[in-house]
């Protein structure tokens, strides 16, 4: 069992709009969205930026 376990990350947004939208949120989950694509986009892994916004890497990976 050795797949690729490797995401294609697609940047849908820029690093401004993901402030803006950062800066504009009052929901809390939203924001912790934000914080961990702003974390895979700077080039934390998806375990890593999951953790840092206390998710399981399965969530992370999902």
């Amino acid at each position: 069992m050795s797949g690729d376990r490797r995401k294609e990350i697609v940047r849908h947004l820029s690093e401004d709009d993901l402030d803006r939208l950062f800066a504009e949120s009052t929901d809390e989950k939203l924001t912790e969205r934000l914080i961990f694509i702003k974390r895979v986009y700077k080039g934390a892994t998806l375990e890593d930026a999951a953790d840092d916004v206390g998710r399981s890497s399965a969530t992370g990976t999902r």
